[in-house]
């Protein structure tokens, strides 16, 4: 179906469908900058040869990406997740190194330095297959290294396999500490920037090698037709740094028209929170999966994006109900970052970094290396390395009729985006006329975003008309009871959620209402037993 048919289809106000179908043809036709991209050829593919499964999966990545038979290299590793350091070099570096030799993708030589580094290389991009170990255990530090005992980096030798393997290169390099990513907040892509001696590094795997096969499926899928749908992000208040990446996201959706549900209380949102048409989620600060994530009928939107702050993110990935990165992914995400030990905030992916890059139309390893500050650390990432989600934000990918209201929304904020009257003026006719609970409720959110939470209130009252689905309806009342909530209305509130309580009565999306209820209004303790 073509675009001009799908928002014929879709009702749009004559004025409106006009004005949009001539920004499309214009922006179409002026084509859509995402520098180079990565080609199969650039990829090698590295598997656990003693485990048939991940030689299985290389193949089913091969196969999707068109990876050349001749790059996917099995090695004969451990079948444990943490590796020595010593079994590392052994059984990863040494015969990488080799094999790049002998096929002779790479040429090194010594630098001023005395280090042996690549100075030309073919390869760009080391996946690897689930069945690589994921970290290197703590190891002794070499005799004679001292660090100082207030530098809590210098003197770390643990580190991800990935992080480490993205400079397996360069030889001579000290065992312990972290080092600078030439590569960080770079806006060019990898084959641009030149830089023989660092190639990406990105893993495919999960909990279980379906998930693993679904990753890589969604991906090429999703890259068809573009990322679409509803972005939610949680901001904890723990640290400024880590608050206003998310804040720089939620901005950036604003003006281009992605819809965002941002959250902005201390707590987590709350178990089984209506996160419906879940592309987009960016959040943190729990430990263990928590909050929409436990809801049994949740699961994001095909391709989505989905990311937790937490410094044991990637701790493991084999039990999706520990820590973040297993069980995002479990529930239907396409790709996630994480971290398998300590990294500290700053030395983490830098959020805000990597999703403007993906919003420029990176591949999902250049940008997740773009927004890396180092590497030899504590950092993975996760999904098919060549997966572009924002490829086609222009809108010229495959149609298809649930993506209609989002294509709309991102097409208005192109068109009026630097007229906040006349966008606001354009959605709300366009909502009324599409019965639009989508629009709506994206009309609401950038109201509420600019401050006038009376207006938003009305547009959420009128999305809650349009939605079909309870849950859609619910997530409308939790907007108008944090508007309550954050305005210090707490009877107000309270009472907004009995009402709903009783009106959507046991359906699992309703505990969110008792979740927050539990905060305004905490039960009293148990009394204590007779002695």
């Amino acid at each position: 179906m073509s675009k001009l048919a799908c928002a014929a289809e879709a009702g749009m106000l004559p004025g409106m469908f006009k004005r949009v179908v001539v920004f499309w043809a214009l922006l179409v036709g002026a084509g859509w900058s995402a520098g180079l991209p990565l080609s199969p050829k650039e990829v090698v593919v590295v598997y656990n040869a003693n485990q048939p499964d991940s030689k299985k999966l290389a193949e089913v990545y091969r196969d999707a990406r068109n990876i050349p038979q001749d790059h996917l290299i099995g090695l004969e590793l451990s079948a444990e997740q943490d590796i020595s350091y010593d079994e590392y070099q052994k059984t990863l570096v040494a015969p990488l190194r080799k094999t790049f030799d002998d096929r002779a993708w790479w040429k090194r030589s010594k630098n001023p330095e005395g280090l042996i580094i690549p100075v030309q290389n073919e390869i760009r991009v080391v996946v690897l297959m689930r069945g690589v170990p994921l970290r290197i255990k703590p190891s002794p530090l070499p005799e004679g290294v001292k660090v100082d005992p207030k530098d809590p980096i210098g003197g770390r030798t643990e580190s991800a396999v990935d992080s480490e393997l993205a400079i397996f290169g360069i030889d001579g390099l000290p065992v312990q500490g972290a080092l600078k990513n030439q590569y960080f907040q770079s806006k060019k892509s990898i084959r641009e920037a030149n830089l023989p001696f660092l190639m990406l590094t990105a893993r495919i795997d999960a909990a279980s090698e379906s998930t693993c096969e679904r990753m890589i499926q969604d991906a090429v899928e999703a890259e068809k037709t573009g990322l679409w749908g509803r972005a939610y992000i949680d901001i904890a208040n723990k640290f400024p740094q880590g608050d206003n990446w998310l804040e720089a996201i939620a901005k950036k959706n604003l003006e281009i028209g992605i819809p965002t549900v941002v959250d902005r209380f201390n707590d987590t949102l709350p178990l089984n929170y209506p996160m419906t048409d879940a592309s987009i989620y960016y959040g943190w600060y729990d430990w263990n999966v928590s909050g929409p994530f436990l809801n049994g009928k949740f699961y994001f939107k095909k391709g989505a994006v989905a990311i937790h702050l937490h410094s044991f993110s990637a701790e493991q990935l084999r039990n999706p109900s520990k820590n973040w990165s297993a069980g995002l992914l479990e529930r239907g995400a396409a790709v996630t970052v994480g971290n398998v030990y300590e990294p500290y905030l700053h030395l983490t992916h830098w959020f805000d970094v990597l999703h403007d890059r993906l919003l420029d139309g990176n591949s999902w390893v250049e940008a997740c290396w773009m927004a890396m500050p180092v590497t030899s650390w504590q950092g993975v990432v996760l999904g098919d390395p060549l997966y572009r989600p924002f490829l086609h934000l222009n809108g010229d990918g495959k149609m298809l009729a649930e993506d209609k209201d989002y294509l709309l929304l991102r097409s208005a904020a192109m068109r009026w985006g630097n007229d906040p009257e006349e966008f606001n003026k354009q959605l709300g006719m366009a909502a009324e006329r599409l019965k639009s609970g989508t629009v709506s409720e994206a009309l609401g959110l950038d109201l509420l975003a600019a401050g006038k939470d009376t207006q938003a209130a009305v547009w959420f009252r009128n999305a809650k008309e349009h939605f079909e689905k309870a849950e859609d309806k619910l997530r409308q009342d939790l907007h108008l009871i944090a508007i309550d909530r954050k305005a210090g209305r707490k009877a107000a509130a309270v009472q907004e959620i009995r009402e709903a309580q009783a009106r959507y009565g046991p359906m699992p999306e309703a505990k969110a209402l008792a979740g927050w209820l539990d905060i305004l209004e905490p039960p009293a303790p148990p009394k204590a037993l007779p002695k």
